[in-house]
């Protein structure tokens, strides 16, 4: 799940930079907030993929910046606390949290939960609004790709091709499936029109940073 931001709302310097060394070897990009009074300033800033958030925080508690974010915000959130009474955490989750890890706790489980909340969140089956493979970032929602603070719009036919290559990561599709698939989507394309699209595909990459990561495998198909 490498390539997401995880912002870490912890007020215990050791911890909070401990979780970030750990999550960076993971290759997640990370943010520890700083100024307790702007947490919320942190969040629309670095829009992060997910909120690593505690309970007993200066100023305001995570209970009450919870329910400030999700005033505008659906970023999936998960309570890391020693505060882990049966109250709090059915507090956690009903003042809108997606999970809840108790203090202490093992490098091993905080990454596993974190996986799965962003497995649940941003769905490869199409359900979710975000697709991610080797840090590149396709936006279901409005047809962009991302990749390190960079984006790039792409037309209807380079955006159906690059979401199929993303959906079947690490597997060879072939060039007839890909046709097929956007010939199923009404958008009528040849073999040529194909080639022409995937180099499109691969200028736009490159103009953000992105270069070899559609493999061609002649006569066959494609791999991202």
């Amino acid at each position: 799940m490498a390539g997401y931001k995880i912002l870490i709302v912890e007020d215990d310097g050791a911890i909070a930079r401990a979780q970030k060394e750990h999550l960076e070897q993971w290759g997640f990009t990370v943010r520890c907030v700083k100024d307790f009074r702007k947490v919320l300033s942190d969040v629309a800033e670095f829009c992060p993929d997910l909120i690593l958030l505690d309970i007993k925080l200066p100023f305001y508690n995570g209970f009450y910046w919870c329910a400030e974010i999700r005033k505008f915000s659906k970023t999936p959130i998960v309570f890391v606390s020693s505060a882990d009474e049966e109250m709090n955490i059915v507090t956690a989750m009903d003042m809108g949290g997606d999970d809840f890890i108790a203090k202490p706790f093992a490098f091993s489980v905080l990454t596993a939960k974190i996986n799965a909340v962003l497995r649940r969140t941003y769905s490869f089956s199409g359900m979710g609004s975000l697709l991610e493979h080797k840090g590149l970032r396709l936006n279901l929602s409005d047809a962009t790709a991302e990749f390190d603070g960079a984006g790039v719009s792409l037309t209807r036919n380079e955006f159906k091709i690059l979401q199929l290559l993303m959906e079947r990561a690490g597997n060879m599709v072939t060039r007839d499936a890909i046709m097929m698939q956007l010939w199923e989507s009404e958008s009528f394309i040849d073999d040529n029109t194909l080639t022409v699209n995937v180099a499109r595909i691969r200028k736009k990459l490159k103009e953000i940073g992105v270069e070899d990561y559609i493999v061609t495998k002649k006569g066959i198909g494609y791999l991202v």
